[in-house]
């Protein structure tokens, strides 16, 4: 069966093409997120002391940590996901996002390590980091700062290593621009604005700290 990624000559011996409209695709995966979200938001509204910036950032690191665990945990021990017959979701997702980015299809090796990495260790300390801030706990603002680095270490090399291999491995400018540009572009400003905040707050506690113990001394 030929398949529809760039380039053409890509070898996927057995392909099964996808059987899930785009619209299904990303309806579902929509509708899970907000979901999520939706239901974060709602219970960390029963939480006291807790401001609107913090709930959202629970809503975030619920979202994006349940992302990489089941998503791209899949999209990592899963090698022949092209070879599908059954309609299975997640095997759909990626078959479609390899319109994006056809490295997913051809398991390139970076791509692999990438998402396998981040699946294992990014995604359950997402998850850390919603309990983190639900509880208040002091070691909060240093486990976001430190997974906020991952993914931006993880997207970087995402697009550097694009860049070096010819950036061409999308069906068409659509697909490049919505699947590769703008939804990985989420997990670099996100991520960003997250590390910065909670530099600021590590470092004000770090020098209020400092001059307590002047003070003393």
């Amino acid at each position: 069966m030929e398949h529809p990624y760039v380039p053409r000559d890509l070898q996927l011996p057995g392909y099964v093409p996808v059987s899930l409209s785009q619209s299904t695709i990303l309806t579902v995966y929509g509708l899970s997120s907000l979901l999520v979200v939706s239901l974060v938001w709602f219970l960390s509204g029963r939480l006291r002391n807790i401001s609107k910036l913090d709930r959202l950032l629970m809503c975030w690191w619920a979202f994006t940590g349940l992302t990489h665990i089941i998503l791209e945990g899949y999209f990592a021990f899963s090698p022949e996901f092209y070879k599908d017959k059954t309609g299975f979701y997640l095997a759909e997702v990626w078959k479609e996002y390899s319109k994006g980015d056809s490295r997913y299809a051809g398991r390139d090796s970076a791509i692999v390590a990438v998402e396998g990495m981040t699946s294992v260790l990014e995604g359950p300390p997402c998850l850390l980091a919603v309990y983190a801030i639900a509880k208040g706990k002091g070691y909060s603002y240093i486990l976001q700062f430190a997974i906020s680095l991952g993914q931006l270490y993880g997207t970087f090399v995402y697009f550097i290593t694009a860049y070096l291999e010819g950036d061409n491995f999308s069906a068409s400018p659509f697909y490049y621009y919505a699947y590769y540009v703008l939804a990985n572009s989420f997990w670099l400003l996100i991520p960003s604005l997250i590390a910065i905040r909670c530099w600021k707050k590590i470092s004000s506690a770090v020098q209020s700290q400092s001059q307590k113990k002047n003070k003393i001394r």
